[in-house]
């Protein structure tokens, strides 16, 4: 093997790992010590978090304006780091207190964290390379992996060389699907190596596998713990788990909940526990560890019980399945919950609920939005008996919301914004003006969808200009909202909402690549090259960015980088219609030029470029007739598109036809006004037939 990789090194205990990195020839440590990924320890983010609290502060001295760019990212990873980093950019949804908490973040924002982090690593200073070694890797929880995955792929090994270390056995694939998960990624991205067995401390204490949290894996240790009286283990644990609660926030999320579940009395003290690592997890985005942490707390509470407790671990599981797109496993819940419980409060909620699996989240062959109606109306009865008149006010307009959801996928969107204004008129009737003020913005987000929906884009601008003032942190409103102000021509305005999408979010393609269409419209290729090289390095399945990018390059001359984003596309999607034009462009002969244009109207039969393309392949050797059957098609499916009017232009002047080719001149010179070669032929044309030179 040659150059440097990172490496995966695989440890038959983790204990081996010291004596394993003697071994290796690596440049020197980023972080103190070896840095583990085990969740058991902090949860979610165990190895992000740390390497978040360990880099931050001496960034802070020497690049204050990174740690800014990345808040976000750095302060969701490692949340004790509000301490030293001023939170500037919250939001609404980050903001709300937990009764008030209506929007849940997308199962893909944890990617975004993993490609803030990257990002942060990437462009840190430096003096030289680094190693970063990451243990227990077999045992992160999906977050670390994911990062790891990220950093695996895109990380320079030549400036900061990873070394993640697991276990001998196989790797298992997550139950979530990603881009690209860490067995994949580390075959694709990392040298293997194995390591054999180091000779061990002879001294065996059963305590101590509970002092190292219970992610020891040496199994003299594990024996001994297990031989140990249980009533001293409860004792230890408990020990453990009082001394962590001051250590720190994130061991409530691992190590802690862990701990009480051992001790002495798990009902007691693992519930409170577990509940508050659940209720910061689903609020964070976090929805594995949240369904774990459901799981683990139903054992211990049920409906004829803590009913609280009972509902608050199922329905936030539930919520949390749903976003993993898990929503049968949702909708047995709530089925057990319906079963379970007579309250009204959970049959209302579990009924709104569970017309959002079947109008939003079920597979596309499951969802019925007849049948999410059914479920949204019973959700809505029950709202109208509730006697509290603030309670009444504001579940009526949220149910209300999602039957406007379902009444658009049912094709009715004036019925879906009638119920949206609904909604905003109880919240501002019944409702103080400072309650629920994340839901009010919602709705008024939701409304200016539906409005730019219906063609009504002057009032949809209002109210997306109203939520921005509500809640100017939330990156998806500036998002929007520059799309639509691409509608309306105003690129430059777009072009700043862009811009500040990128800065309030952790990265994501879609913002760098609607930046980067934006950007060529506007004449700035170089921009628009850069946001779409990051288009691909956030997202390599991008297809609509290779097609993009490989079409600026074929224009800016550069035949070989266009070339190799056209190969990497087709790979990616052999039927792209665009892709197989591109090459027909950048063929070196005519035949191939003509089979790569047969093959783009073999995908996409009316495919307008390929039978222009394909036409000028004629026209060149001589196949007028063949080149105006071609074109006559393209004019067809496309009657105001300049280039294919034009070229039947030339072809019917060359055919003798210039009474026909004018009226396509006079038709391109209309929908493109100023083209130089159309204000040319349309002269000449003009002189042909003023001198009696038709047919």
């Amino acid at each position: 093997m040659t150059g440097t990789t990172h490496l995966w090194l695989r440890l038959p205990r983790r204990e081996d790992l010291p004596a394993a990195l003697d071994g290796l020839d690596l440049p020197r440590p980023l972080t103190a010590a070896p840095l583990s990924a085990h969740r058991r320890l902090r949860g979610p983010y165990t190895f992000g978090g740390e390497l978040a609290r360990e880099l931050t502060p001496g960034l802070l001295a020497t690049a204050p304006d990174l740690v800014r760019l990345h808040e976000v990212t750095l302060l969701t990873l490692a949340p004790e780091l509000r301490d030293h980093v001023e939170a500037t950019k919250e939001t609404l949804t980050s903001l709300a207190v937990p009764a008030e908490r209506t929007r849940f973040y997308s199962r893909l924002r944890t990617l975004r964290l993993a490609h803030g982090m990257t990002a942060l690593l990437r462009d840190r200073p430096q003096d030289g390379p680094v190693s970063l070694v990451v243990r227990d890797a077999h045992h992160a929880d999906p977050t670390d992996a994911e990062l790891l995955a990220v950093l695996l792929r895109r990380l320079d090994p030549e400036r900061v060389r990873l070394v993640v270390c697991t276990g001998l056995d196989e790797l298992g694939e997550p139950v979530t699907p990603m881009p690209e998960t860490l067995p994949e990624a580390l075959h694709r991205h990392a040298h293997r190596v194995d390591a054999i067995e180091s000779t061990l401390d002879e001294d065996v204490d059963p305590a101590a596998y509970v002092h190292r949290d219970g992610v020891a894996d040496d199994p003299r240790l594990v024996e001994a713990y297990l031989a140990a009286d249980p009533a001293d283990r409860a004792r230890w644990h408990d020990a453990r788990a009082e001394h962590l609660e001051t250590a720190g926030f994130a061991w409530r999320l691992g190590a802690i909940p862990y701990h009480r579940e051992h001790g002495g009395d798990p009902v007691t003290h693992a519930v409170p526990a577990l509940r508050l690592a659940l209720d910061h997890c689903i609020d964070a985005g976090f929805y594995d560890a949240t369904v774990d942490l459901g799981e683990r707390g139903r054992r211990y509470v049920d409906a004829d019980g803590d009913v609280e407790q009972w509902w608050a671990f199922t329905t936030k599981m539930t919520t949390s399945l749903a976003a993993l797109a898990r929503a049968e496993d949702a909708e047995r819940l709530y089925d057990e919950a319906r079963a379970a419980s007579t309250s009204p409060a959970i049959h209302q909620q579990a009924a709104y609920a569970t017309a959002m699996l079947y109008t939003r989240h079920h597979e596309t062959d499951v969802r019925d939005d007849r049948l999410a109606k059914a479920w949204i109306n019973q959700a809505i009865a029950f709202a109208a008996l509730d006697p509290d008149p603030p309670s009444r006010a504001f579940h009526s307009a949220f149910y209300r919301n999602g039957l406007a959801l379902i009444e658009l996928h049912l094709g009715d969107p004036q019925q879906a914004l009638d119920l949206v204004e609904d909604g905003l008129r109880r919240l501002d009737t019944g409702l103080d003006a400072d309650r629920h003020r994340l839901h009010r913005s919602v709705l008024r987000y939701n409304r200016a969808q539906v409005l730019a929906g219906l063609g009504r884009v002057a009032e949809a601008l209002t109210d997306y200009d109203t939520v921005i003032a509500l809640d100017p942190n939330y990156p998806e409103y500036h998002f929007d909202r520059a799309a639509l102000l691409r509608r309306l021509g105003r690129d430059d305005d777009a072009l700043a909402d862009y811009d500040e999408a990128i800065r309030l979010s952790p990265p994501f393609p879609e913002a760098y690549f609607n930046r980067a269409v934006t950007r060529a419209g506007t004449g700035d290729t170089a921009g628009a090259l850069a946001d779409l090289a990051e288009t691909i390095a956030l997202d390599p399945a991008n297809v609509d960015a290779y097609v993009n990018r490989a079409e600026l390059l074929l224009e800016a001359g550069d035949t070989g980088g266009a070339a190799a984003d056209v190969a990497e596309g087709l790979r990616r999607d052999p039927e792209r219609p665009e892709l197989h034009v591109l090459a027909g462009h950048l063929a070196d002969d005519g035949a191939a030029a003509l089979r790569s244009y047969d093959e783009a109207l073999r995908v996409s039969p009316g495919h307008v470029a390929a039978l222009t393309g394909r036409a000028e392949i004629h026209y060149r050797d001589g196949r007028l007739v063949d080149a105006l059957a071609d074109l006559d098609t393209a004019v067809m499916l496309d009657p105001d598109n300049p280039e294919a009017r034009f070229n039947r232009a030339v072809v019917a002047m060359d055919l003798g036809r210039t009474g026909f080719a004018l009226e396509d001149l006079e038709h391109a010179d209309r929908v493109a006004p100023g083209d130089a070669d159309v204000s040319e032929r349309l002269r000449r044309c003009r002189e042909l037939v003023a001198q009696g030179v038709t047919s």
